[in-house]
Formats: structure tokens, sequence, C-alpha cells
């Protein structure tokens, strides 16, 4: 394996709380990053990278990607969305269990898992689903899949049944010491409903989702929580009281975490006129309001991660009308770029802070010794142009899916240059081989 010396960069490291960015060397050796040091001379380098005026970074992790494979290849397969992913700075990604066949046993873990390392990009992870075949009615192989290598245990309130089930799994999960995630949607209040109730789905004559689709959901697991403490993630929050809900919890000292997507911090439900099917995502683009509440929470520490919640689909299965439209959009190529404009361009939100949320916060959930930027850590390593401008063209993406209300929008920042485990797996923009 090649030896590696980056010169110059500006280094990121959030867990440095005494000096968490400056202007540093990066030796990495056999895998790992061997030193990091100013002005540090390393004449027996393979390779040499100068990353003058570049952010240098742990690669990013983004916990919460549909990989559609097994089933639907047809949307995208782990080898697509792990070059999509490198191509966006992302070095460790967590599948969700929603394929076909569910991630529901130990046998369809260690074929994701295996996939991954065949892929042989980034690292693959994945979580299992809660109950057997994401029906809601009767528990999981938590503990063999646990075993077998998930990370996570995926709770999508939509599918499950009743809070009694969802009681039981805490007790489950906290004995295993298995952290869970959750979609926080109540199923029986959004009914049919296929974007945010207000004023825009009401000029669209589309049924509409209240907030407190998702604030009831959390509320009430709050208090399950209350009773049974276990390690506990909402994933995608949307709406200004479900923010409040988490940071009033927070200050209790319960042990939680939550996240919202690069989407969600951009765009309001008015992304959605003209019956705009990019647009129409789950949970549902919500209003003015609560995108600058979910902005509040990220920056002071309420929401603890940034997602893309990737979700490809193939072109047909969006040009159609809104209310039969597929939910989601292709995420893993924009989430860094158009998370910088907005919160560290827009909203001066510190480097240490911002990459926090891409990488050690998400990589402490999910249990992962990656998203690291110290000596001795496995070399996974970002390097970014602050300053590089590029246009979003969904023809260009790695990943199958074309799903994105962004394209034709302008951005800054990109990754130049990505490394995983000590190799390069993205070299001056460019896959590597």
């Amino acid at each position: 394996m090649k030896s590696i010396l980056i010169k110059n960069g500006r280094v990121v490291n959030p867990e440095n709380r005494r000096n968490p960015v400056r202007v540093a060397d990066i030796f990495i050796r056999e895998g790992r990053i061997s030193k990091i040091k100013m002005n540090l001379d390393r004449p027996g380098a393979d390779i040499v990278v100068n990353a003058r005026g570049k952010l240098v970074t742990a690669g990013l992790v983004d916990m919460h990607v549909h990989l559609r494979e097994p089933g639907r290849e047809d949307k995208e397969t782990i080898e697509t969305a792990s070059r999509a992913a490198a191509l966006g700075g992302i070095t460790t990604i967590l599948g969700m269990p929603n394929t076909a066949p569910t991630i529901d046993n130990q046998t369809a873990v260690k074929f994701v898992l295996e996939k991954g390392r065949e892929a042989g990009i980034v690292n693959v992870l994945t979580a299992g689903s809660l109950t057997k075949k994401m029906e809601g009615h009767e528990l999981a192989e938590i503990w063999e899949m646990r075993e077998a290598g998930a990370s996570m245990i995926v709770d999508d309130c939509a599918e499950t049944s009743g809070m009694g089930l969802r009681r039981l799994a805490l007790e489950y999960c906290r004995t295993f010491g298995m952290p869970i995630l959750t979609h926080p949607e109540d199923a029986d209040l959004k009914d049919d409903a296929v974007m945010n109730e207000g004023w825009m789905s009401t000029q669209l004559g589309l049924a509409g989702s209240p907030a407190s689709t998702e604030s009831l959901v959390v509320a009430r697991t709050l208090e399950l929580l209350r009773e049974v403490p276990t390690n506990y993630h909402f994933t995608h929050i949307s709406t200004a009281r479900s923010v409040e809900l988490i940071r009033a919890a927070k200050a209790e000292n319960l042990p939680i975490t939550a996240d919202t997507t690069s989407h969600h911090l951009l765009l309001t439900d008015e992304a959605c006129a003209n019956y705009n099917t990019a647009a129409k995502v789950d949970p549902p683009l919500r209003t003015e309001s609560d995108r600058q509440k979910l902005i509040a929470g990220v920056l002071d520490g309420t929401l603890d991660a940034i997602i893309s919640d990737h979700a490809p689909h193939l072109l047909v299965e969006k040009f159609v009308d809104f209310n039969s439209a597929a939910v989601g959009i292709t995420g893993l190529e924009t989430l860094f770029s158009l998370s910088f404009d907005e919160l560290v361009r827009k909203n001066k939100m510190p480097l240490e802070d911002f990459f926090a949320k891409l990488t050690v916060n998400p990589a402490k959930i999910i249990r992962s010794d990656r998203g690291k930027m110290e000596e001795g850590a496995i070399a996974d390593v970002a390097i970014f142009d602050p300053k590089m401008e590029w246009t979003i063209d969904k023809n260009k993406f790695e990943s199958k899916g074309r799903n994105t209300p962004f394209h034709g929008k302008k951005v800054s920042a990109r990754a130049t240059d990505v490394i995983v485990g000590g190799r390069f797996v993205v070299r001056k923009g460019a896959l590597q081989k």
C-alpha cells in the first residue's frame, strides 16, 4: 500500500477542542493516519498532494442511504451507490433495510456487507429491520443481526402496528446494546397525504400531512424512553415542534440523537409548486418556519447529524401525477455542497461544528470507528475545495437515480480527493479504478 503525504491543508478535527482547524500536513502509511504536524517532511512518501487552500477532513459518514440492493438493482446497486458516495466525499454509508427482501435476518445483513466489500470503494454498513418484513407484527432477529454486523435497528413507525411492540423493542435493544433508528410518522394521521398540509397543498388540491404526524410520534416515543432508556435516534426530522421536543428531552439527558436532511434544510413545500414530483419526499418538505427551526437545531446541537436520505428512483416513477409519484431524492453526490453552502456560507456555522455533523457524530451514533481525523485512525480522508463552483447536473450522477429538485443549481465546495483505508478512491475529482 502506497504512503501518502498531504501538504498545507486546513485540517479539521472537531474533537480537538483546543485547535479544531489548523494548517498542517498529514502522513498516511499502511492505511492509517501516521502523523499530523506542521511542516512535516516525509521524503519517502509515494504520493504527495498539495492541499493548500483546501479543507482536509475525515471522510463523511452518511447514516441514512437507500441502497435498493437486494431486489431493486434497476434503481441502484451497492456499487453505484458507493461510487456516488465517493464522489460526494462520503467514505461510509449506512443502508436502510427496506429492500426486497427486507434486511430482517443475519443472512440479509451478511449479503449487504459482502456486496460492499466486493465493490471495494467505500465502507458499506447496513441497518436491520425491527420487525419481520417491516410489517409491524413480529420482532425480527435482532440479536442475530447484531452478531452478523448490523449497525442499528430501524423502526419505521409508518409500518409498525402499536406502541406495545415498540416498548418491547426498546427492552430488547437496550439488553443487546443495539441503537434504534426511527422514522417518526403516524400512519393513521398521515392517511393518504402526499405533501405538507398548508397553503401550498390547498392551492394544488393535494392531501396534506400535518406537522403533528411527526411530532406526535416523537412525543410518544420520548415518553416510552423515560421508562425504558435506550439509545434512540430520530431520523429526517422535518418540523419545528419536533425540534423543540428533542431539545427539551436532551435537557433531561434522555439517550437520544437526531438528524435532518440537506433538502429539508434548503427547501420548503413551495418546491412542490406546479406539481413538481422531484420535490416529493417523505417526510414532506415543510414551511419556511419549520426550515428555519431545523437550521437553528443544527446550529445549536439539537440535531446531531445531517443525512442525504438518498432514495434513487426510476425516471418513470417520477414522471407521473403527483399522487402516484414515488417519494425520495437522490442525494449522495450533493449532500456536502448543499449543506456547506446553507450552513457555513449563509449561516456562518463554524467548520468544526459543521463537519462534526457529517463525520464524528454520525459515526458514534452508528457505532463505527470511522469519521476520525487523528493520529492512529484509519485513513478515511476527504479533501474539499471550498472555492470550487459547480452546477448540479443529474445526468452526470454516478448514482442510477436522477430524481433531484436541485438539477441546474449552482453550488460551491466539492470533494477533489477521497481516501478510504489509505487508498485513493477519488483523485483530482475522478473516480479511481
